[in-house]
């Protein structure tokens, strides 16, 4: 592979991070204001942007996969292709704690003074800190070795 090629690959998989950064921010913001809207929360509205959000992050997701792929071929760059398959299992990971974290703050909103819900939220919390703390690791990593010359 060439290495404009590689470059190529490196700055596509970039911009879908950022597309991937920006879905989280809807998905943060659409959360706030279905919480917002309770008690008689609008889940229809919330629904239609957890299902709009879930095929944004598959989309980004089966692209980043492909660059993967094109990386691990015979002249590519296995370690950048290693970098991204971590990267990958990581977001997954960040994808499902957020996904448990607005549940789990809409039970405590909905349960005011349960403790139960207060000690859930700031568990998951703490979790999607060092998951968020991986994947910039990873990240830089990715970048350290995607600016060294094959």
């Amino acid at each position: 592979m060439l290495e404009a090629d590689v470059q190529t690959l490196v700055h596509r998989f970039y911009a879908l991070q950022s597309e991937r950064v920006e879905a989280y921010h809807l998905f943060e913001e659409g959360h706030r204001a279905y919480l917002r809207s309770g008690p008689d929360y609008d889940f229809a509205r919330y629904r239609q942007l957890v299902h709009e959000i879930t095929q944004a992050f598959s989309g980004i997701s089966r692209e980043i996969l492909q660059i993967k792929e094109q990386l691990e071929g015979p002249r590519g760059r296995p370690d950048l292709a290693h970098h991204l398959g971590r990267l990958q299992e990581k977001e997954k990971e960040k994808l499902e704690l957020t996904a448990q974290l607005q549940l789990a703050k809409q039970n405590a909103q909905d349960h005011p003074g349960v403790e139960a819900h207060l000690q859930e939220v700031r568990q998951l919390k703490h979790r999607l800190i060092q998951t968020i703390e991986a994947i910039s690791e990873i990240l830089q990593d990715f970048k350290y070795d995607s600016e060294e010359s094959s």
